[in-house]
C-alpha cells in the first residue's frame, strides 16, 4: 500500500467536502477516481498531499503517518499534477521539466546525480522532446499538459497524483496518456488519477473509487463499483458496454 487514506473527513470553512473517506492507492495499479462534480475527488488527492487538513481520520504515505512526514520526503515521494495547470510561463520547456527534479536537489548539494537522463526521459515519454527549446508560453493547452506531466514524471516519485489530466488532449493524446501512466504502473508506481471520462477510467484502470457527496460509496474493479445500478445512482445515466472479458468501455448514453 503506497497511500492509504482511512476514515478521512475535512471541510472548507464551514463546508464539509469529504465525510469519511477512505481509499487506497497500490504501488503498481491505475486507480482511478470518479464522481459528478463536487463530489469531492480533487479534494481527496489535496487531502493526500496535505494540502488540505483533515477534521478526523488519517493518511498514510509509503508506510508513514502523513502528520510524521518532512515536507523534503513528501515532496520527493509524491508527484502531483494539479487540474490548474494552466502554466504560461516564457520558459524553455526543458526548464520546466527540470522543475521535477528540485525535491533531489538542495541548497548545500545542488548536485542531481542522473537528472538529465530523468528530464529527457519524461520529455520522450510524453512526446514533448520536440519542444525541449521552445518557451511554454507558445505551447498550445494540450502541449502544455503534456509538457507539465512530464514535470511530474521527471520526480520519478513513488507515488503520481494527477487531477483530470486528459481535458485538454485530443483523443489520440489521451489515449497515449492513459497508456503512459499504465506503463507508470508497471514501473511500480501508484497512480491516482480522478477522471471525468467514464470510458478511459473503466479501460484503464485497475480498480476505482467512486465518490458521491463527498463520500466514497466504493472502490474495486471498474465492472463492479461501474455497475448500471451505480451508474444511475451517482451519475443519472444509462450506458452502454463494449469491450472484451474482465473489462467494459462504459460510453455514456442516455440521462435519467
Amino acid at each position: 500500500m503506497a497511500l492509504a487514506l482511512e476514515n478521512v473527513s475535512a471541510r472548507y470553512g464551514e463546508r464539509v467536502v469529504l465525510h469519511d473517506a477512505s481509499a487506497a492507492f497500490v504501488a503498481g495499479r491505475v486507480t482511478g477516481i470518479v464522481g459528478p462534480n463536487g463530489a469531492g475527488k480533487t479534494t481527496l488527492l489535496r487531502v493526500a498531499l496535505g494540502l488540505v487538513a483533515v477534521d478526523s481520520g488519517s493518511v498514510q504515505i509509503l508506510g508513514r503517518d502523513l502528520r510524521e512526514c518532512s515536507c523534503e520526503f513528501l515532496a520527493r515521494s509524491i508527484a502531483y499534477l494539479p487540474q490548474e495547470g494552466a502554466a504560461q510561463w516564457p520558459v524553455p520547456v526543458r526548464r520546466v521539466v527540470a522543475l521535477g527534479r528540485m525535491p533531489h536537489t538542495s541548497f548545500f548539494a545542488p548536485q542531481d546525480h542522473g537528472g538529465d537522463a530523468a528530464v529527457a526521459e519524461a520529455l520522450d515519454r510524453c512526446d514533448v522532446a520536440q519542444f525541449a527549446a521552445r518557451r511554454l508560453d507558445e505551447l498550445s493547452a494540450g502541449e502544455r499538459a503534456r509538457v507539465l506531466l512530464a514535470r511530474a514524471l521527471a520526480t520519478q516519485a513513488k507515488v503520481l497524483l494527477v487531477d483530470e489530466p486528459a481535458a485538454h488532449l485530443d483523443p489520440a493524446h489521451q489515449l497515449r496518456l492513459m497508456e503512459l501512466l499504465r506503463g507508470e504502473a508497471l514501473r511500480g508506481v501508484a497512480i491516482g488519477i480522478t477522471l471525468h471520462d467514464l470510458s478511459l477510467a473503466s479501460r484503464y484502470c485497475d480498480d476505482i473509487a467512486v465518490l458521491h457527496d463527498g463520500r466514497v460509496i466504493g472502490q474495486g474493479a471498474p465492472r463492479e463499483v461501474l455497475s448500471d445500478a451505480a451508474l444511475a445512482t451517482v451519475f443519472g445515466i444509462a450506458a452502454i458496454r463494449a469491450g472484451g472479458p474482465g473489462a467494459d468501455a462504459i460510453v455514456p448514453w442516455s440521462r435519467l
